[in-house]
């Protein structure tokens, strides 16, 4: 294979050549690092094979993948060079997602299980390897995790920049006080709004235009709560202090302003219960049948009401 010299393609200081911290171990959910990194290793095999595929992406990938020593490195990186602008460099980014996520063992474990959400959920992602270069939603998702961290380290204005540069780059808006589980999904990711005192648990999938919203000025807690396995359809609008619950199904253009129950699915303006979901967690399964049910529904509601008008004007006109 030929020889690519890095910094033809990328500026030296972005590239990421710092030695690692032979005091930081990475692995999997605080397991024996002898048990190794099968994630990694399958995001490096990956990018050997691409790089083989299309020599002129091996600069690129030797950049971003494989001049790295952990996923957490070249996340960082990624990141660091997605987000750079003429005033907030890459290598400035670079160090502060790789001081945070190299010592924080819950974003390690969160960026891997991120990963796999991508992999087992999303059908048009191809490898482990090409969701941790192009996937926009896993990259608003990381570097949320690394501004929610520096969120509650008090480093405020660094968050809210970080949060800023992803709203300007990936069309996605967190606020970096809002809490988010692992294994999640964010498909497609744009115009997604998730709001300050916003709650997501584990194995969430939420599609694109999805707003976890306020209903007005209020202060305090005034976001939803969005319970684990639950899926959110395509620019679903759930606004206030209010509960999904676990493994429930808002279906695409939902607009939700009171609490829904536990496996449930809802839909409609304002939403409605329609049924109840056989799955577990839909966000795994990621089916999006509720609305045929309701919009039966709502064609037999429409026909019997225009009957029951008929009838009435009838009866009115014989009188």
């Amino acid at each position: 294979m030929p020889e690519y010299r890095l910094e033809k393609v990328f500026p030296v200081y972005a590239v990421g050549v710092s030695e690692p911290d032979p005091n930081l171990i990475v692995s999997v959910a605080n397991t024996a690092s002898t048990l190794g990194d099968p994630i990694w290793d399958a995001v490096k095999l990956e990018a050997k094979l691409e790089a083989e595929k299309e020599p002129i992406l091996s600069s690129f990938l030797y950049a971003s993948i494989l001049t790295h020593d952990c996923l957490e490195r070249a996340l960082s990186f990624v990141l660091s060079n997605r987000l750079q602008n003429p005033t907030l460099l890459a290598t400035q980014l670079m160090d502060i997602f790789s001081d945070v996520i190299m010592h924080n063992r819950c974003i390690q474990c969160s960026i891997r299980l991120d990963l796999q959400a991508c992999k087992d959920r999303d059908p048009s992602c191809l490898s482990y390897c090409s969701a941790l270069l192009y996937l926009k939603g896993y990259h608003a998702l990381q570097t949320h995790r690394v501004a929610h961290t520096l969120w509650n380290q008090g480093r405020k204005v660094l968050a809210l920049a970080l949060q800023s540069r992803v709203s300007e780059v990936f069309g996605v808006d967190i606020h970096p006080a809002a809490q988010i589980g692992e294994g999640i999904l964010l498909d497609h990711a744009t115009g997604v709004v998730i709001g300050e005192t916003a709650v997501i648990g584990n194995r969430v999938s939420l599609m694109q235009g999805v707003t976890l919203g306020g209903t007005g000025k209020e202060i305090g807690d005034r976001h939803p709560k969005i319970g684990q396995g639950a899926l959110i359809g395509a620019s679903a609008t759930i606004l206030g202090n209010i509960k999904i619950g676990e493994g429930a199904m808002v279906g695409a253009g939902s607009l939700v302003m009171k609490d829904v129950p536990p496996h449930s699915m809802v839909t409609g303006i304002p939403a409605k219960v329609i049924g109840y979901v056989d799955d577990q967690d839909p966000s795994l399964t990621m089916k999006h049948d509720a609305s045929k049910a309701f919009f039966k529904q709502v064609a037999i509601s429409c026909k019997e009401a225009r009957s029951n008008a008929a009838v009435s004007s009838k009866d009115d006109g014989s009188t």
